[in-house]
């Protein structure tokens, strides 16, 4: 449970307290970082909360109160002020998304403890383990979208930052103890620049439901109507997809293939408000899937079989690399590394600098490996 000592977090809903942080933040060498979305209560998720702590404060900023966040975004890419997030990848996704910010000089705590090879690495076994504290996870698929949040809220918002200075001290050390200063620095580097993929919805992903694989032509004729259709019900309803209809359901759906409001109602898994509000529409699209074209599943383009064979020894390299240290395999070398040199195999060392996320640490640690590995293969693979 959160400590009852802590005072309340400070919650930022006004332009003036807004500027008043970012000064008085713009004196701190290190703070503390994270981020509350909707991700599960709205069909094009947003951030909600940003949680920032120092060593002896913590904040909550409200962006549904405040027109203009811009002054954060001066914080966040200061490179005199070390930001620590865990798992930081979709907190600067996120970010960048909705506010188009950019992030310089981070530490990742959750990065830190997988170069480490610590186990487990979440938050709240990491907290539980170094400062004795148990995180209240009653909160954890609240909707943050929702105005006014209780206090309770807000105090487990915090705690998911409340901790970061003093997790960022332990863990910078024991990198320093091992020697992967370097190599975390060059990792964290990395993850400032990662980009999210542009999100739209794919016409053809009800081919990749799997309660669907066994179906018929006409079956999935009739899934697709309804794929289509539950997407279009979850914008007008600001909701995930999976909250209108599962995909198991959808898959129901197109097999049992209900054909009056009566059966739709004895369908498990169709709710009373969507079949009150929409359940003409679903069994029209039952229909019209009946008599619909069939569907053709797009092709998937294979790897040359050459390509394939380079990055099935570089994953086996790495495979045990990664053993051999006792890290996850990607910590060695990601995954988009190893497809781009399947891809463009390098010949020598000075090759691997055109390879993405492979910086001059991983170059000059790994790098003889790798062209070993790539040397060794026939020429034909």
């Amino acid at each position: 449970m959160p400590d009852a000592k802590l005072p309340p977090p400070t919650v930022i809903a006004q332009p003036a307290e807004l500027a008043q942080l970012v000064e008085r933040l713009a004196q701190e060498p290190l703070i503390a970082v994270d981020t509350e979305s909707n991700s599960l209560y709205a069909y094009r998720e947003r951030v909600c909360l940003i949680q920032l702590s120092t060593r002896s404060a913590d904040y909550i900023v409200d962006p549904f109160a405040l027109d203009d966040l811009t002054p954060l975004g001066t914080l966040f890419a200061a490179p005199q002020i070390e930001k620590v997030l865990h798992a930081a990848e979709n907190d600067i996704m996120a970010l960048r998304r909705d506010f188009d910010f950019r992030f310089a000089n981070i530490f990742d705590t959750a990065m830190a403890a997988r170069i480490l090879g610590r186990k487990p690495f979440g938050l709240a076994a990491m907290l539980e383990e170094c400062f004795g504290v148990k995180l209240d996870k009653r909160h954890q698929r609240a909707n943050w979208a929702v105005r006014p949040l209780p206090p309770e809220q807000l105090d487990y918002a915090r705690m998911d930052t409340h901790y970061l200075p003093a997790l960022h001290d332990i863990l910078e050390a024991q990198l320093a103890e091992r020697g992967c200063s370097e190599e975390a620095r060059e990792i964290f580097e990395q993850l400032t620049t990662v980009q999210q993929a542009q999100a739209h919805f794919d016409p053809n992903g009800f081919w990749h439901i799997s309660h669907a694989r066994d179906f018929s032509p006409r079956q999935m004729a009739i899934l697709r109507e309804l794929y289509l259709l539950r997407d279009r019900l979850a914008q007008d309803s600001d909701l995930p997809p999976f909250k209108v209809l599962t995909d198991e359901t959808l898959a129901h759906l197109a097999a049992s293939q209900p054909q009056s409001l009566s059966e739709l109602r004895a369908t498990r898994g169709v709710a009373d408000w969507l079949i009150a509000r929409s359940g003409r529409a679903i069994l029209e699209a039952i229909v019209a899937g009946k008599s619909a074209p069939l569907p053709v599943r797009p092709e998937q383009l294979q790897p040359d079989a050459v390509v394939l064979a380079r990055y099935n020894a570089l994953r086996e390299w790495r495979k045990n690399r990664a053993a051999a240290r006792g890290v996850e395999s990607d910590v060695i070398v990601p995954r988009e590394a190893l497809w781009a040199m399947a891809q463009n195999p390098p010949r020598r060392l000075e090759d691997l600098a055109n390879v993405p996320n492979l910086g001059a640490w991983r170059r000059a640690q790994y790098g003889a490996e790798i062209l070993q590995v790539l040397a060794s293969l026939p020429e034909d693979a």
